[in-house]
């Protein structure tokens, strides 16, 4: 029972993360638009860095994992 609650408060955690971490990217987009710079200028920016970082290693985690 204890290790379902702490299994779920993870996939919440995570998901907060994932949310902020959306909004975050979000307001870069906006703010890239705004300033009439290039679309792809949000990629540029900290959060942007932070999604590429982890789709570039989902490939080397699935790797790992198999292992």
């Amino acid at each position: 029972m204890l290790e379902d609650l702490i299994t779920l408060v993870k996939i919440i955690a995570v998901c907060i993360a994932a949310g902020l971490l959306g909004n975050w990217f979000s307001d870069e987009v906006k703010k890239a638009k705004r300033k009439g710079g290039p679309p792809y200028s949000a990629y540029a920016s900290t959060p942007g860095i932070i999604i590429i970082l982890a789709v570039l290693m989902l490939p080397v985690l699935a790797w790992w994992l198999q292992r």
